[in-house]
């Protein structure tokens, strides 16, 4: 069976115009399917790639905002600033912080809270 129509399209990876004999085509030969389908599948990965930094990126940042107590470190990630500009509000006093260790520095996740409120 056989269809006699003719109709008139344009390609959706060149351009080109082309005469499609059924209402479904979309490209004008095999060799614009076959790169349309390679940067449909290229674009694929790559989203999927960016999604998956995405999810390694804040997946630190999840886990701090769980923590009652938090380091310096901890403490400059979440606010987006150096380790020494944390050290230097601890110093001030705008954030208070206890001393367990000469390295082990700690701050409350309540206190962190309060500055940023």
């Amino acid at each position: 069976m056989s269809s006699n129509i003719r109709i008139q399209r344009i390609c959706m990876h060149c351009g080109e115009g082309f005469i499609a004999k059924t209402t479904v085509t979309k490209y004008c030969g095999d060799t614009c399917a076959k790169r349309a389908y390679k940067a449909r599948k290229k674009a694929e990965k790559i989203e999927s790639s960016n999604h998956e930094t995405k999810l390694i990126i804040s997946k630190p940042i999840e886990e701090l905002k769980a923590k009652e107590f938090l380091s310096v470190r901890d403490v400059s990630i979440l606010l987006g600033c150096s380790i020494r500009t944390t050290y230097r509000l601890i110093n001030d006093g705008t954030i208070k912080a206890t001393n367990l260790a000469e390295r082990m520095t700690r701050v409350r996740r309540s206190e962190l809270n309060k500055l940023l409120e």
